[in-house]
């Protein structure tokens, strides 16, 4: 009788921690249609795309460096394609959350995109 009791009171959290406690993470979804006109990023930002097509510099050091896309944000690429910068942010003490991610060769890359939230979304930068 014990181990039955036991068993359905394990069974019970279980299940209540699988429904409400433990959120699985959701893998983000590239939206192709979100666009950004160079032109509406802050001024920062137009910096910061400008560097980039002159080959730099750059004032961060891991500026330049490969992106991932583990959050699969960005359209799926092999790994090398993408290759991140920082946009300051003014007054934050560190890199702040604003990110330019560009595809392809580092000077003349495919495709630009923007994230002011540091990589929850991406809109594709538009000149």
């Amino acid at each position: 009788m014990r181990v039955g009791i036991l068993k359905l009171a394990l069974t019970g959290f279980l299940l209540a921690a699988a429904a409400g406690g433990v959120q699985a993470r959701q893998l983000a979804v590239p939206d192709p249609s979100a666009r950004v006109s160079l032109n509406s990023l802050p001024a920062q930002g137009r910096e910061t795309y400008q560097r980039i097509h002159q080959g730099g510099p750059f004032p961060y050091e891991k500026d330049g460096m490969v992106f991932g896309n583990r959050e699969r944000a960005l359209p799926a690429q092999k790994r090398g394609y993408y290759r991140e910068y920082t946009v300051k942010t003014p007054g934050s003490k560190n890199r702040g959350a604003q990110r330019i991610v560009c595809g392809g060769p580092a000077a003349e890359p495919d495709a630009c995109f923007y994230t002011a939230d540091h990589y929850a979304s991406f809109r594709r930068i538009v000149p």
